[in-house]
């Protein structure tokens, strides 16, 4: 067809002139053409990783559990994702089961068909504010606009706090003639794209695979309704002559990739709003059950229930129980926009089953590029690591049932006979599982072992845990953790058939080399000398004084281990990354990563060494932590190798590091494309600016002025103006701090990043807005949230 002809047959339709089924009317009235024709099978994807938001229903515990029948009613386990300015992946059951890949609209015109997300620009914006316009819930308005300026789509997106289902209330525009949306659903039923069924009829769209099942209802029936297979039958194919021929009501016996497409009258001007629920259940009455009742209840009660206005519990409630949330507000440079938004985030990212699984992220890494024929997880797991930083924000802001749900969970992903298929030794925690602990990858980690220690310490030392249920935790959790942390022994699950010795560690806190790392030391001494603490309080005096040997003998050594005096950069005095070794002036070569050179070891600078500081290891003013300083903000290191960054943000300067040099964490500088898209590890990969790491830089000035005597607004402001403010100009619209923001650096910029924005890579990182939570609660207190005292009066530091 021609452009001339599409235009005529657009402007035709817009008019009522033609029908939108095209000549013949509904294919469903025919049994022949109610059926959906195969095609071949399609690769299918997740969906863009950079949210701008991210949600779920607050509920509030039950006995320090998740069940129905408390204050909240049921237990909504549902949790949404935007990106691109429209609804992504969409969860139901475990956090981590996708069922939507992405819900978008097609518009028809009188000069074309628009697609929202690569025709339209985006804008996010919370849908309820204080008067300071700090987000009270992680309820959305997500506006996009035509690139052409010939229409405006407005969303509203939140979930039933009293069952399993998601509003959308979607407003449409006309800005410059008549426009015809199209609504377009891509499931990904049971967390999978390639098998599932579903049918079309005007009052609703179903689909379901693998025990779970999804239906849309609209408040109006559409004006047709199509269920096709993607790249064949679906919605976006037929609209590629500018009309709506195919009304296919479902799919016989087959299964695959889909779309559900419904067509919306045409809006000849102004503007017209539509309410959708999306219902989710075991069975296909449950979904169309849950939907219903959330139409029925309407839009806005449904919306007061999940805020929590008036009697209603919701997330205002949840926020008014942050005891520290009003005095930190003042630290922040943005009024508390951020600080708000990151406690909502941290909350939201917590499963609805397994009460205190604190995840890494809701989204699934450079997710368009990422097959989704397969189960993946993503970052919608738990690492322990990750876990602590969550669990240490929420009490930082006052939130006490979290982080002890949390800490009460830990069990649940400690190794021990219990686990599946475990045949060796046991006390370390598992690297990547499930919220419900299954192993989903089986590294050691020391680190990871060592901070499940250190938040039970904080728990009990904040007066939270009781000395019971502390001696509980210790016989169960605690000592077999130390143990290992002393004793390690031979690991025998999954791939994993190494024996470990302490404090050599299988893989450091970004997950790619062995060796020793003064990130892993420093919470292995931690984790060691907080146990001997809690060892003693118990009674275990003979453990106690074994940990706390370990801890001397692991601190003496850590300069002689991982400090050369002979680098290649600079002066050649720095604490290394990581070291295969115990002599860390022999130039040895670490392994190869990510499609990355191997280099050698003293090329590869880090900032691990300040976590030597943050938990009282090592003094701020050490005469080995300020020489590996000076190295770490080499500004004239030669790409790789150079790790800290400057950008201009909104008049500002804010700056950040790379997770180390030589990283390939990230998306292709050659071809643009994603990190390891289509499975393929590409030498061009570069690891961008973490903000995470701003925020520890900033802990580490704080413990810099405190070991210097400064206090008060003379050693505050500067660390708040600095690093809180380079955090806050992070965060993208929605206020979502991401893993990795754009440093500038290379020849491509294929999706036109803008420096400091985040990129492709996980979007929200709960680790990122913990670790801006404990920096303000941190200069609010005029200490670091993460030192421990017991470590610096063994050790010496801070």
């Amino acid at each position: 067809m021609t452009r001339t002809a599409f235009r005529i047959v657009a402007l035709l339709a817009l008019a009522g002139l033609t029908s939108c089924a095209g000549r013949f009317g509904p294919q469903w009235l025919t049994p022949e053409a109610s059926i959906a024709p195969p095609g071949r099978k399609v690769a299918t994807t997740w969906s863009n990783a950079a949210k701008t938001g991210a949600g779920a229903s607050y509920e509030a515990y039950v006995g320090g559990r998740y069940a129905d029948g408390g204050p909240t009613g049921e237990v909504s386990k549902v949790w949404f994702s935007i990106s691109d300015g429209v609804l992504s992946e969409t969860m139901y059951g475990l956090i981590h089961e996708a069922q939507i890949k992405h819900l978008r609209f097609a518009v028809q015109t009188s000069t074309g068909l628009a697609i929202e997300g690569t025709d339209t620009t985006a804008r996010t914006e919370y849908l309820h504010v204080d008067a300071e316009g700090r987000p009270l819930s992680p309820a959305y308005r997500i506006t996009t606009r035509d690139r052409q300026g010939r229409f405006e789509i407005e969303k509203r997106i939140f979930t039933d706090p009293d069952r399993q289902s998601l509003v959308l209330r979607v407003t449409v525009r006309a800005l410059n003639g008549a426009v015809r949306p199209f609504l377009m659903l891509e499931p990904h039923m049971a967390n999978t794209g390639g098998n599932d069924a579903g049918e079309a009829r005007p009052d609703q769209l179903t689909a379901h695979d693998g025990g779970v099942y999804l239906t849309l209802k609209p408040s109006i029936a559409f004006d047709q309704a199509s269920v096709g297979f993607l790249g064949h039958s679906d919605g976006l194919t037929d609209l590629g002559d500018g009309r709506m021929d195919w009304a296919y009501r479902g799919l016989g016996d087959r299964r695959g990739a889909i779309m559900l497409t419904g067509a919306l009258p045409a809006v000849r001007s102004g503007e017209t709003t539509y309410d959708f629920a999306i219902g989710f259940g075991s069975t296909a009455e449950a979904s169309e059950k849950a939907a219903a009742g959330t139409l029925k209840t309407g839009y806005r009660e449904v919306l007061a229930r999940f805020n929590g206005e008036g009697a209603r519990v919701g997330w205002e409630d949840f926020l008014n129980g942050l005891t520290e949330l009003p005095r930190l507000r003042a630290v922040s440079t943005d009024g508390g926009r951020l600080l708000q938004a990151s406690a909502l985030m941290l909350k939201v990212q917590e499963d609805r089953t397994y009460a205190g699984a604190l995840i890494a992220s809701l989204s699934n890494p450079w997710g368009d590029t990422v097959s989704a024929d397969e189960p993946s997880t993503g970052y919608k797991a738990v690492w322990p690591r990750d876990f602590y930083q969550c669990a240490m924000a929420l009490a930082a802001l006052g939130d006490r049932e979290t982080p002890m749900a949390a800490f009460r969970y830990l069990p649940r992903v400690q190794v021990g006979p219990s686990t599946p298929e475990n045949k060796g030794v046991g006390g370390w925690f598992l690297q990547k599982s499930h919220v419900d602990g299954t192993p989903e990858w089986v590294g050691v980690q020391l680190d990871q072992t060592a901070m499940p220690i250190m938040l039970g310490w904080k728990l009990w030392r904040l007066g939270w845990l009781p000395d019971a249920d502390l001696a509980a935790a210790y016989k169960g959790m605690i000592k077999p953790a130390a143990d290992f942390l002393v004793e390690g022994g031979l690991v025998d699950l999954g791939w994993n058939h190494e024996r470990i010795t302490p404090p050599f560690t299988q893989q450091e806190r970004w997950e790619e080399q062995a060796g020793f790392s003064p990130s892993t030391i420093a919470a292995t001494i931690t984790g060691l000398i907080t146990a001997a603490e809690i060892a003693e309080h118990v009674g275990d005096t003979a453990s106690a004084a074994r940990y706390s040997a370990a801890a001397d003998d692991y601190s003496a050594s850590i300069e002689a281990r991982m400090f050369t005096t002979r680098g290649a950069l600079g002066d050649g005095r720095y604490y290394l990354r990581i070291t295969a070794d115990e002599d860390p002036n022999n130039g040895g070569v670490i392994e190869s990563r990510n499609a990355q050179p191997a280099l050698r070891e003293d090329l590869v600078l880090d900032a691990g060494f300040l976590e030597l500081v943050r938990y009282g290891v090592r003094r701020a003013d050490d005469a080995y932590i300020q020489d590996s300083l000076a190295e770490l903000d080499g500004m004239d290191h030669a790409d790789p190798y150079r790790v800290r960054y400057s950008m201009a943000l909104a008049g500002s300067q804010a700056v950040g590091w790379r997770r180390y040099g030589g990283d390939g964490y990230g998306e292709d500088t050659v071809s643009g494309l994603g990190y390891g898209a289509g499975g393929q590890m590409r030498a061009g990969q570069r690891g961008r600016v973490w903000p995470l790491l701003t925020g520890e830089r900033g802990h580490f000035e704080l413990a810099l002025a405190i070991r210097r005597g400064q206090s008060g607004p003379a050693a505050i402001d500067p660390i708040r103006n600095h690093y809180v403010r380079a955090m806050e100009l992070f965060a993208n619209d929605g206020l979502l701090l991401s893993e990795q923001v754009w440093d500038g650096v290379g020849p491509l910029n294929p999706r036109g990043y803008a420096p400091g924005q985040g990129t492709g890579s996980a979007t929200p990182l709960a680790w990122s807005h913990a670790e801006y939570v404990k920096l303000v609660r941190s200069l609010a207190d005029g200490t670091v949230w993460d030192f421990y005292p017991p470590v610096a009066q063994r050790t010496g530091g801070y």
